[in-house]
């Protein structure tokens, strides 16, 4: 199965062919992926070197002139090197773009923490105004991306789309906005997000517990996490795939008005040295389906 990176680059270059507004501008990662495509559009393809800071302003320019701008690199070369640019450059400027991402916590352990990047959505959510899209699979990527970059519908949001090489077996019908009610129980909530969802799914193989399956965190699907506590209880477990916690006090504000309690699981804080593997870093942080059964039965009990 190809990856979700790996549908990138040709869903892009075909949105280049349809819409004149759109452009793409790399820094020098993932070129090789926009051959044909720098071919045909020379002026709406532009690789500007490693220079990540460039990146982000150079997108926002484009914006300002009218352009859709793709801008594309690792996530912590997306969001954390140029994060005052993304601060200033799209959102002080009001202007919009998106933001696709690849290695995205440890997909690439072999490149070490510099291409790592847990909390690349935590950092988004100093800012305001983020669409937030975390596929779990190729196709999931492609529907995303799709609706992120709206070919031909003039859109100017800002969004930033979160690949992985990490996926779970299944496609769901993801449509950008709302939570999927994978599984109904009646106690307690679990919400996967992205490729976590087959583990969580494997977790909670015979819990009497209500499964719901996030590919869009940010807006956060608030209305669909009240109806799930409706009849399933108040007690909520997350699963993200980046830094744990992320989403805590989005729920939290979800339930406010009343008694809850929230479990955020996810990646650690703690820096992994010995990079090893990325299933390795899986089960390091507690993300593999019997570590997850564990802590989520322990919460829920």
């Amino acid at each position: 199965m190809d990856t979700m990176r790996d549908r990138f680059a040709p869903v892009v270059t075909g949105m280049l062919d349809e819409d004149p507004r759109i452009a793409v501008v790399l820094a020098e990662i993932g070129r090789d992926g926009f051959v044909e495509a720098t071919r045909r559009h020379p002026d709406r393809v532009i690789n500007i070197g490693i220079r990540e800071q460039l990146l982000i302003g150079a997108g926002a320019g484009l914006a300002l002139a009218g352009m859709r701008p793709v801008l594309h690199t690792f996530a912590s070369f997306l969001v954390e090197r140029p994060f005052e640019q993304v601060k200033l450059d799209l959102g002080h400027q009001d202007v919009g773009a998106v933001l696709v991402s690849a290695a995205a916590s440890y997909d690439w352990p072999a490149g070490g923490f510099t291409h790592m990047a847990p909390g690349d959505v935590a950092v988004l959510d100093t800012l305001d105004g983020w669409t937030v899209h975390v596929p779990g699979h190729p196709d999931e990527a492609e529907t995303l991306l799709r609706h992120a970059v709206g070919a031909g519908e003039g859109k100017d949001d800002k969004v930033y789309v979160r690949l992985s090489a990490h996926s779970n077996e299944q496609a769901l019908p993801v449509d950008g906005e709302r939570f999927l009610t994978v599984r109904e129980g009646r106690r307690g909530v679990v919400v996967a997000v992205g490729p976590l969802l087959d583990a969580v799914l494997s977790a909670t193989e015979g819990l009497d517990a209500t499964v719901l399956y996030a590919s869009t965190v940010r807006p956060f699907d608030s209305a669909a996490l009240r109806r799930a506590t409706d009849s399933a209880g108040a007690d909520v477990v997350l699963v993200e795939p980046y830094l744990a916690g992320t989403s805590t006090a989005a729920a939290n504000d979800a339930l406010a008005d009343v008694p809850h309690r929230v479990l955020g699981l996810g990646v650690g804080r703690r820096e992994l040295r010995r990079y090893g593997q990325l299933e390795e870093h899986v089960a390091a942080h507690g993300l593999d389906a019997a570590s997850l059964r564990e802590r989520i039965t322990g919460f829920l009990r």
